[in-house]
Parts: structure tokens; C-alpha cells; sequence
């Protein structure tokens, strides 16, 4: 509705010769239209292509072109996996204080987002592995 509304806009804009300011003034709508209908796709392709996941013996790793997230096994209370019909899937760890529509790791800017292995082709096999891994502690008697 966005781009459509914003596209109308600036037609009319255009098409009636109105004022500079206006025609002006619609370019950013028409931009942020344009990014909603079709760039957020190339956007998620180019950051997806960016990123990488590992699982260690005791983390889960996210490294992306944003920087480097690691979560410790042992301090991980909670993960949750989706799995689609071809075997691919999403596993969100944490749980969201705001409900089921952010578990799936997809908020508004600005929301509080989880942390995720967004599309993993085979995410049974990564889930049994995480939940496989020892969640070791170290020991108090241990020396450092």
C-alpha cells in the first residue's frame, strides 16, 4: 500500500506539474515503496549470502557482515526450531518476552530480535547436533 500510494503520489505530482517541493517531497516515499516491494528481497539475498553459522562444542556461532555473535550452549535456555516440507528451516534461540510473532526472529526495527539460523538446509540434523553437544560447566576445583 506504501509503494502504491507513494508511486499515485508522485504521478499526480508530475502529471499536474505541481509545485518543485512537491515533486521533491515524494522521492523518498517512492524510494522507501520501491525498497519495500522488491529491494528487501535482494537485501535479504545479499545479507543471507553474507553470513555464516557454526556449532561448536559448547556455542552456536552467527558470523554476518554486521559482526559476530556467539551464544555458550550452557547458558542457552531455550531454542526453538521450524522446519519446512523440504527439510529446511529456522532455529531461534531464546524466547521472546513479546510472544510467537517475534520467536520467528522477525521484528520492526527497533524490537527486540532473536537470534536465529535463518534457511539451514537440513535443520533437524543442526538441531539434533546442538542438542547433542555436551553443555559443559567448568568446575570450581578446576585450576586455571
Amino acid at each position: 500500500m506504501w509503494g502504491g500510494f507513494a508511486l499515485f503520489w508522485e504521478a499526480m505530482v508530475l502529471k499536474s506539474g505541481g509545485p518543485v517541493f512537491m515533486k521533491l517531497w515524494g522521492i523518498p516515499f517512492v524510494l522507501i515503496g520501491l525498497y519495500l516491494i522488491v529491494g528487501r528481497f535482494f537485501h535479504d539475498a545479499w545479507k543471507r549470502a553474507r553470513t555464516t553459522y557454526a556449532v561448536t562444542s559448547d556455542r552456536v556461532i552467527i558470523l554476518s557482515s554486521g559482526g559476530e555473535k556467539s551464544i555458550p550452549l550452557r547458558t542457552l535456555a531455550e531454542f526453538n526450531i521450524k522446519a519446512r516440507g523440504d527439510s529446511s528451516g529456522t532455529i531461534t534461540f531464546g524466547s521472546s518476552p513479546l510472544g510467537a510473532w517475534t520467536s520467528t526472529g522477525t521484528s520492526w526495527p527497533g524490537m527486540l530480535q532473536l537470534s536465529s539460523f535463518e534457511n539451514i538446509p537440513d535443520v533437524q540434523t543442526v538441531h539434533d547436533l546442538i542438542r547433542r553437544e555436551p553443555k559443559w560447566e567448568r568446575s570450581s576445583s578446576a585450576k586455571t
